[in-house]
């Protein structure tokens, strides 16, 4: 556990600090994750920037959700104070030097760094159901939406898309009840109102695009050194299922891109995820085996994930018998309860014959840990005490001028800030809505003509009788007047016969 023993077997380390001896964590086995863990104000927040600092130097790209606006301060270089070169003095620190490291910041809001995105297909049902807190009935109906837009060829991007979905599969509840089973109209009202009240948070502007490309947390910069990839997260805390469910969607993108590294001898990328707990809270079990299964197989693609959090017990035990790298600030015991989270804590160290582990977590000073990290052949190290080493940049926010310097220097400032909104499901609907409108208008005008010539033609037909009729009996009056006549003109004539035959 020692850098002597580290440089002896060829796996250089991250110092972290010294105690009775050096203690470094090993790059070979930091893909093996880690928990950093203590209450508030111990040092927890020192220790995740010297392992940033560390990772970084060693061309390792991190990535680190800030949830206090603090740990932005990596990207400036450190104020040399006097307890700091105390400190580096009494832990051996020699050169102890001030620098910045190289930066990106990130905002799921667009604010305080580039935007994060992604689709809503990205996202898929399981994440998105917890996100929204759907119970199994209206989960269903969301895989149904899925399965929907998938055999109808329609793209889910962000929330109008599957708002429309959602509005047009109401519509054909009938048509496709027969190919994907009953769908609630119910359940399809109350999804559409937790999206109403998700996108209030301010979700519409993470379901977009261009949608993040995760390679871009894995970048070095020009010196060597990795990337070190800052979250802004003090208002995207206020959404902690926000928080927490884009959390588990990078763990999981990552999975499912990686291949496989095998055991490399330095990490791909390394993550904190700082308040850990808000990852678990209410995590339904289909959830939480998903979290499990990434964790566990996510260190072969050479990914570390260190978890940040006040309580040990915040990490369920199927994860936290897979962070083989353990840093422990102190905790404070006041109930019952809080003792038995000490002696739980305590008893995942191997134990150190110099002092009693359950006793030192509650004795640590602030910038002290119980630091056990993984040895040779992935063996966990006897756990020591250890005064943490000081950092090389701030311990401290950034100005506005500082972080609009280092947002207009990041090489990703024309990738990401500038959203773009292709042809998707809602643009597909809504053609076929004008289209089965304007069938509907030339249908209905269609029936009018036809109506109004079958009216005009039953108008005109008894003019034509009334004028038949009275054509009738113009000729029955002629004919008549006619033979009137011809008997008057033939009585005459015979007249005019009998009277010359009488003389």
């Amino acid at each position: 556990m020692s850098d002597q023993k580290n440089e002896t077997a060829g796996n250089p380390g991250i110092f972290v600090g010294k105690g009775d001896n050096p203690v470094s964590l090993t790059l070979k086995y930091a893909n093996r994750h880690g928990l950093i863990c203590g209450a508030t104000g111990t040092g927890k927040t020192v220790t995740l920037q010297i392992l940033a600092e560390g990772f970084s130097d060693a061309g390792v790209p991190v990535f680190i959700s800030d949830v206090k606006g603090d740990v932005a301060g990596l990207s400036q270089p450190g104020t040399m104070k006097g307890f700091l070169e105390e400190r580096a003095g009494a832990i051996g620190l020699d050169p102890y030097e001030m620098t910045g490291y190289p930066t990106v910041l990130w905002d799921l809001f667009g604010k305080q760094g580039h935007p994060v995105r992604a689709t809503i297909t990205d996202m898929g049902p399981l994440l998105l159901a917890r996100l929204l807190g759907l119970n199994d009935t209206q989960e269903g109906v969301l895989v149904l939406a899925f399965r929907v837009a998938d055999d109808e060829g329609m793209l889910l991007l962000d929330l109008k898309d599957l708002r429309a979905l959602l509005i047009n599969i109401s519509d054909r509840r009938l048509e496709l009840q027969a190919a994907y089973g009953n769908v609630s109209a119910a359940s399809i009202g109350a999804i559409q109102r937790k999206l109403l009240a998700l996108e209030e948070q301010g979700a519409d502007k993470f379901f977009a695009e261009p949608a993040l490309d995760l390679n871009d947390f894995m970048r070095t910069a020009g010196d060597g050194r990795g990337m070190i990839n800052i979250l802004a997260a003090d208002r995207l805390m206020m959404s902690p299922k926000l928080y927490a469910t884009f959390l588990l969607w990078m763990l999981s993108e990552l999975f499912e891109m990686l291949p496989e590294a095998g055991d490399p001898d330095k990490p791909k990328l390394v993550f904190f995820f700082d308040e850990a707990h808000l990852l678990f809270d209410d995590c339904p079990p289909a959830l939480l085996d998903k979290v499990e299964t990434v964790v566990r197989l996510i260190r072969s693609k050479g990914v570390g994930v260190y978890f940040v959090t006040q309580n040990p017990m915040d990490v369920p035990d199927s994860v936290s018998s897979q962070l083989g790298n353990r840093i422990q600030h102190a905790l404070r015991a006041f109930t019952p309860k809080e003792h038995k989270v000490i002696r739980a804590a305590a008893e995942t160290f191997r134990p150190n014959p110099a002092f009693a582990t359950v006793d030192v977590i509650t004795e640590l000073g602030i910038g002290e840990a119980l630091v056990s990290t993984l040895m040779d052949k992935g063996i966990p190290g006897v756990v020591e005490r250890t005064l943490i080493r000081p950092p090389s940049s701030r311990m401290g926010p950034l100005t506005a001028a500082e972080r609009k310097a280092v947002l207009q220097s990041s090489p990703l400032a024309t990738v990401y800030d500038k959203t773009i909104d292709r042809q998707s499901a809602y643009e597909v609907l809504s053609q076929r809505a004008e289209k089965a409108e304007e069938e509907a208008r030339r249908a209905a005008a269609s029936k009018e003509r036809k109506q109004a010539a079958a009216e005009k033609k039953q108008r005109k037909a008894p003019a034509r009788g009334r004028a038949r009729r009275g054509n009738s009996l113009g000729g029955y009056i002629t004919k008549q007047a006619t033979s009137v006549l011809t008997r008057t003109l033939i009585r005459s004539a015979l007249r005019g016969i009998l009277g010359s035959l009488r003389k």
